[in-house]
């Protein structure tokens, strides 16, 4: 069943104005913080675990947690090939961390018989950055999002270790390292500004929301 987060079940402060209608990924991981990012953005939101509850969104978010038990869930659920259903039929999703890395083509590092969904034309690594003590914050440059520099924490992080034609890189770390990137209605980063305070991309992603729920209205 979903979950009408504007109804208050995991945030009662959030107005109940109408917005746009974003799910949230909720087979594993942090997605109670994407969730409240969205709801404080104005967004209509529900937690997806099953294909119905997909069908009901106009954007979807794939929160961190860990890729392969996702991967795992996902196909118990039966929502495997609904997802990239979806993503091809050019639904806007976006992804963090283990998202990002659900959203790759291809993944590097990826544990025996893990799948990810696809849509974005990159290859990351999963856990580049090492284990969870080696996690650290810098200050990243993304002109799509502003002048102000975007705070991120990378909590063992993927990387974008190629980018293919039809994506395009979004932020880089100083060592060159791609670290954010988009496809048309494609978002992925390798950290996490769902629990920063940083909500610049989740507004970026519900733009691309607003756009396709427009023309498909």
């Amino acid at each position: 069943m979903t979950t009408n987060l504007r109804s208050g079940s995991l945030d009662a402060g959030v107005s109940a104005s109408a917005g746009p209608r974003v799910g949230v990924l909720a087979l594993q991981g942090d997605f109670r913080e994407h969730a409240h990012v969205l709801a404080t953005l104005g967004a209509e939101v529900s937690l997806v675990r099953r294909p119905e509850e997909l069908d009901a969104v106009d954007g979807l978010v794939i929160p961190g947690g860990e890729s392969s038990v996702m991967d795992k869930l996902a196909r118990t659920f039966g929502l495997q090939a609904p997802l990239k259903a979806a993503i091809a039929a050019g639904l806007p999703v976006y992804g963090t961390c283990a998202g990002l890395i659900m959203l790759a083509d291809t993944v590097l590092d990826a544990i025996a018989g893990q799948e990810s969904l696809g849509g974005l034309d990159v290859v990351v690594r999963r856990n580049a950055f090492g284990s969870q003590n080696q996690s650290f914050e810098t200050d990243l440059d993304i002109p799509a999002l502003g002048e102000v520099p975007v705070h991120a924490v990378f909590i063992r992080g993927p990387v974008v270790e190629s980018v293919g034609a039809a994506a395009t890189p979004l932020a880089t770390l100083a060592d060159g390292r791609v670290v954010a990137v988009e496809q048309g209605n494609l978002l992925g980063t390798s950290f996490h500004p769902e629990i920063t305070g940083e909500h610049r991309f989740h507004e970026y992603f519900l733009a691309k929301v607003r756009e396709r729920a427009s023309v498909s209205s």
